[in-house]
């Protein structure tokens, strides 16, 4: 596709430039915030527990008031957030990595290899996400290297189908054809020729893919199986604040707004890419 078409395309998808927008200012957020407050997220200060929001002094306040500990909600929020993003960028790249090289060994080779991998991937799908994470997470315990080692196993086989259904298609062209007769290797075809005409349909589940994984990792924290508490987590916080949320709501709200603004942003972002891809408006 043309560059200055994509760009065009771009500009004109309100749900591009929504998401897009959303997306760079969380991470914006989560970059340059915590160099701003004075406030360190793993400090308590009982005396200054429960305090209201108060945008008076700024960021040298406490601009989202403070929990239950006296601890910043602020600070806790722009650092939770680099955990999520951080973790979600990490596992979505392996996820990407383990799916489409198993769904091109798969879609390329066939037969015994194409029968195993789709195995794999109806077992996979036959016990939800969220069911799975529990009972790993619950045996391996609570860090960051099983947590983002439990989210990559449980969603890496959508990039998996989706590479082995194009790779079948394309494999039948004629320039793979040509490649054959001319005595390329198998691995060399699959990564160099075939494998580039997957990257459509990945960016658009990649981009997806970042908020379904920062959701699912706050619902492990907020189960105390994601990110270990003192360190703060979006899921975490929202877990210690349900017991306050009628006297002191600002607890939930925050990190729940915070949460819910950053899913939106990269599905949005996603639908955006779909849109834009979309062979259908090729000429649009």
């Amino acid at each position: 596709m043309d560059k200055s078409l994509l760009i065009r395309r771009m500009l004109h998808s309100s749900f591009f430039m929504i998401g897009a927008m959303l997306a760079i200012f969380v991470i914006l957020f989560t970059l340059v915030s915590p160099v701003l407050t004075p406030f360190d997220p793993a400090d308590n200060s009982i005396k200054e527990k429960f305090t209201p929001p108060d945008f008076s002094q700024g960021l040298e306040g406490h601009l989202f008031g403070t929990d239950q500990m006296g601890r910043d909600i602020f600070a806790r929020l722009s650092y939770g957030g680099r955990y999520s993003l951080i973790v979600a960028f990490i596992t979505v790249a392996l996820q990407l990595i383990l799916g489409s090289v198993l769904g091109i060994v798969a879609g390329y080779l066939g037969k015994i290899a194409d029968s195993i991998v789709m195995r794999l991937c109806d077992f996979f799908l036959s016990i939800p996400n969220i069911v799975l994470a529990i009972a790993i997470m619950a045996v391996l315990g609570s860090n960051m290297f099983n947590l983002i080692f439990v989210l990559t196993i449980t969603g890496w086989v959508q990039y998996c189908k989706i590479t082995r259904n194009t790779v079948m298609v394309v494999k039948k062209q004629e320039f793979v054809q040509a490649s054959k007769c001319l005595g390329s290797s198998k691995p060399r075809i699959m990564f160099t020729q075939i494998l580039p005409n997957t990257t459509t349909q990945l960016i658009v589940i990649t981009s997806q893919q970042i908020g379904q994984v920062i959701l699912l990792e706050a619902a492990l924290s907020f189960l105390n199986l994601g990110i270990p508490s003192p360190a703060p987590s979006w899921g975490n916080m929202i877990s210690a604040g349900r017991e306050y949320l009628a006297i002191y709501p600002w607890m939930v709200l925050v990190p729940g707004i915070a949460l819910m603004l950053t899913v939106l942003a990269f599905n949005f972002l996603g639908d955006g890419l779909r849109d834009v891809f979309d062979p259908k408006k090729i000429n649009g």
